[in-house]
């Protein structure tokens, strides 16, 4: 349940706030629309999340409140993974899946402590606060930045850890800069000048790359 609502957080926040459809869902949690559709009824039942068929979901305050959580710990248990254990950050994101919905809410604030209460986690995401604020900062897809334009990388996808992997062998992680030289919208590709190289990304890849100008 939790991860329905992790995602539904997750794609309204990436499409600027729509309501979430069910194919999305069924993408995004590599499940059966039939599972889908079951478990809005389910959410909706418990008021966690508002339907109206063929128009979307939308979480309710109640609903926000513990995709925030699960975001929280999540973000959490990436970073420290990293930092404090020396994991590389395309290998975390499986493991903060498996232990997000299991540490309590003591063990949550001892990471954050020992973490000095981060703002982000390792691919740039926001962690939700306490209080369940969460730090925002403009972006746009990097696919959106315009030809001769210098940008900050702010945020990467870290659903996929190939990308993760290649991205991190050409210098493109949260906080670097990088000039877009180039956007062949026929061939499909994005060209990039950063301080160790150029490369050529696919757009489909430069989709799942938050910047800010």
């Amino acid at each position: 349940m939790e991860d329905y609502l992790k995602a539904i957080h997750q794609i309204a926040e990436e499409s600027g706030g729509l309501p979430v459809q069910t194919q999305a869902l069924s993408d995004r949690l590599a499940v059966s629309t039939a599972s889908v559709t079951g478990m809005i009824k389910k959410l909706d039942q418990y008021h966690l999340v508002e339907h109206e068929p063929y128009r979307g979901v939308v979480l309710t305050p109640k609903g926000e409140e513990v995709a925030l959580e699960v975001l929280r710990h999540h973000r959490l248990l990436e970073l420290y993974l990293v930092e404090q254990l020396g994991m590389s950050w395309e290998d975390v994101h499986a493991e903060a899946d498996r232990l997000e919905h299991v540490i309590s809410e003591v063990l949550e604030d001892r990471i954050a402590a020992a973490l000095d209460h981060p703002e982000r986690d390792p691919h740039g995401d926001p962690i939700p606060a306490r209080d369940g604020t969460v730090p925002s900062d403009p972006w746009q897809r990097l696919t959106d930045a315009a030809p001769g334009s210098t940008v900050e990388i702010l945020r990467v996808s870290d659903r996929d850890p190939r990308l993760l992997q290649y991205l991190a062998e050409r210098g493109l992680m949260p906080g670097a800069s990088a000039r877009v030289e180039s956007i062949d919208q026929l061939a499909g590709v994005i060209t990039l000048a950063t301080a160790e190289a150029t490369c050529t990304l696919a757009l489909a890849t430069a989709t799942e790359i938050s910047v800010r100008a």
